[in-house]
């Protein structure tokens, strides 16, 4: 963790560990949450694997549906860690994304009180960090993992 380039989002989710993981990889447990509410999300690819594409949708009137995130799984351990950065694309191409380029870390692991949820964001140089907390990283991360929790606790 380099706090002049990452930024980070923890979190006790009071439910297992197995019902986090799978509101991370299964397509559509995924679309309710991964985006802040009202918009709403449509997976076009998601295979949850090293080399596998996250393709994602999203609209604010539920009819029509841009692109929002096309990105590439670099690290998949089951249960415990996601690894995927919006730098290569589904197809593996390099990209030049906006509004920020990032590499997400999100890791799961056993607590007593259910599941410990952690997300690091990486960027290349601090002008990209800070343009991403500009933009709302806390907000907006907040608000989908608040989301999610809805998911796997109803």
């Amino acid at each position: 963790m380099n706090p002049d380039l990452d930024l980070t989002l923890e979190r006790v989710i009071r439910a297992p560990r197995a019902a986090v993981w799978s509101a991370w990889t299964d397509a559509a447990r995924f679309e309710k949450w991964w985006l802040p509410a009202p918009t709403l999300c449509r997976v076009e690819r998601l295979d949850v694997r090293p080399g596998g594409a996250l393709v994602t949708l999203m609209s604010d009137d539920g009819e029509k549906f841009v692109p929002h995130m096309d990105a590439t799984y670099l690290v998949v351990e089951d249960q415990e860690r996601i690894v995927f950065t919006n730098t290569v694309d589904s197809s593996w191409r390099p990209t030049d994304p906006a509004p920020v380029a990032m590499t997400a870390e999100i890791t799961f692991a056993e607590h007593p009180e259910g599941t410990a949820y952690r997300i690091v964001v990486r960027h290349g140089d601090p002008a990209a960090r800070a343009r991403h907390e500009q933009l709302g990283f806390a907000d907006g991360w907040g608000l989908t993992t608040a989301q999610l929790i809805d998911v796997v606790t109803k």
